[in-house]
């Protein structure tokens, strides 16, 4: 964060060279913002900021949060998902308290792209920005909203569920249109069945349940 305070402005020279300060938060106003996505967390512990002799705060404060993220997992596991993180401060109305973004998107992307350190389940792959004014009561609240989008790397569910999968009703097709006896075919079917069956209950906890629509792979 960085904002400007016209109030708390001096001149180096007469302050043995001293051009900033390191103050707690409480000590000057500092904007308060809310993740409206927020479900839980951890608040920072880093609660200073530095203060320039022009007049402008800067504060860098580290937020571990848990959001709410509405998933469409119709195509699972080759879908792409974008979820909100939106900031706003419903304290003062747009006319005290406007917020701006300093860097660009692609600037932002590309440092966000550092953070991740350890190749998970999703990928990383578009970040975008939208600033707007939320209507509440009559009164105009600025917001900056980032929409992030992810997608998921499928390869674990290919290997582990599809190929499985795939190779169960070959195999299938192969005995039922083979020269076997009809014994043999049924003993072969129920162990398909079976087989079948667990892939099925291995998807099944795979699935992320707050979608409305069920995923193809799981209704075929």
């Amino acid at each position: 964060q960085e904002w400007q305070n016209p109030l708390a402005t001096w001149d180096p020279l007469d302050f043995c060279n001293i051009s900033e300060i390191i103050l707690p938060m409480d000590t000057y106003w500092s904007p308060p913002i809310f993740i409206l996505e927020r479900v839980s967390g951890q608040d920072p512990e880093l609660n200073y900021m530095v203060l320039m002799h022009n007049g402008s705060f800067n504060s860098t404060r580290p937020f571990q949060v848990t959001l709410t993220c509405s998933l469409i997992i119709l195509k699972f596991p080759f879908d792409t998902q974008t979820c909100n993180l939106s900031i706003a401060s419903f304290l003062y109305p747009v006319t005290d308290f406007v917020m701006k973004t300093r860097r660009t998107p692609a600037e932002i992307m590309k440092d966000s792209q550092s953070f991740f350190l350890t190749d998970g389940e999703w990928k990383f792959t578009n970040l975008s920005i939208i600033e707007y004014t939320e209507i509440l009561d009559d009164k105009g609240f600025s917001v900056v909203t980032y929409l992030i989008s992810m997608e998921r790397r499928p390869t674990l569910y290919i290997l582990n569920l599809i190929l499985p999968t795939c190779a169960l009703y070959l195999l299938d097709m192969a005995v039922l249109f083979g020269p076997s006896s009809l014994e043999e075919k049924i003993n072969f079917q129920i162990a398909i069945i079976l087989g079948s069956s667990m892939l099925a209950v291995i998807l099944n906890n795979s699935l992320p349940t707050s979608s409305n629509k069920p995923p193809i792979i799981g209704t075929y």
